[in-house]
């Protein structure tokens, strides 16, 4: 069986997993709990198939040691991630998305069963694969690793660095504000999102990768990383209108801070 084939039946299995566990348990967060673990799977699927080619039998080693690092890279996302989305609660009974409960009061009924089968469980399952496809080109693609996969892989960390500094700056400003507010200092004066920002930049870089290996941007597994700024745009704009209605400051920040792009706040 291909790696791709391997990866659209794990892909099949967590999407029925999170849709009957929702069912089940009345909770909508099941595709959030697998979103920094499932494409850390799917990465290394690639990789060991980019071991197991035939290129690496030849004896040019490009395409696995790409693979390798790209999954690597990968993994440090998701253990990141993984560590951040624990820390708040989002595995323990009860941790749900709260903007699930408020999409379920304007989608009542049928509506919103509708909504959970096609888009949080499938689509989303289905974006989650879509994202590390350029792995699965890495593994077709033994072009040697040079200056270009260095300043990707740099490019990787210093995202990851940035998320990882943006969501303990948050961390710490919920611990210290329990009763909410609007964060407007640290990467937040720059960025309204620069968790968002970095989170989305990182998978450009993993489309990136496997751009370099196929020698041309134009690859349909790109796909993955076009779907994902889109979802991330719509998600920020629904997370931005809870907001500005919770917190009427929020406003004022919206017309001084750039959304996703960090930039110099406006006066």
């Amino acid at each position: 069986m291909s790696a791709l084939a391997i990866a659209l039946w794990m892909c099949a299995g967590a999407t029925a997993a999170c849709w009957l566990l929702s069912v089940v348990t009345r909770e909508y967060s099941w595709t959030d709990r697998l979103w920094s673990i499932v494409p850390v799977a799917y990465a290394w699927v690639f990789a060991a198939h980019a071991a197991g080619s035939h290129f690496a039998a030849a004896g040019s080693h490009a395409a696995v040691a790409r693979a390798i690092l790209v999954a690597a890279l990968i993994t440090a996302w998701g253990a990141r991630l993984t560590f951040n989305f624990a820390r708040r609660g989002g595995y323990a009974p009860g941790g749900e998305d709260y903007r699930w409960a408020i999409l379920r009061a304007h989608l009542p009924g049928w509506r919103f069963g509708v909504f959970n089968a096609v888009f949080i469980a499938a689509y989303q399952n289905a974006l989650l694969l879509a994202i590390t496809l350029p792995v699965w080109t890495m593994a077709g693609h033994p072009r040697p690793l040079g200056a270009a996969d260095v300043v990707a892989a740099v490019a990787f960390l210093a995202l990851l660095a940035m998320e990882t500094v943006a969501d303990q700056q948050r961390w710490n400003f919920h611990r210290a504000n329990p009763a909410g507010g609007v964060l407007r200092t640290g990467l937040n004066r720059y960025s309204r999102h620069p968790n968002f920002f970095a989170e989305v930049g990182q998978w450009w870089v993993v489309f990136a990768f496997g751009a370099i290996a196929a020698g041309t941007p134009w690859l349909w597994t790109g796909a993955g990383a076009v779907l994902l700024t889109l979802l991330f745009l719509g998600s920020t704009a629904f997370t931005e209108w809870i907001s500005t209605g919770r917190h009427p400051e929020y406003a004022d920040y919206r017309r001084t801070t750039s959304m996703l792009i960090p930039w110099p706040p406006r006066r």
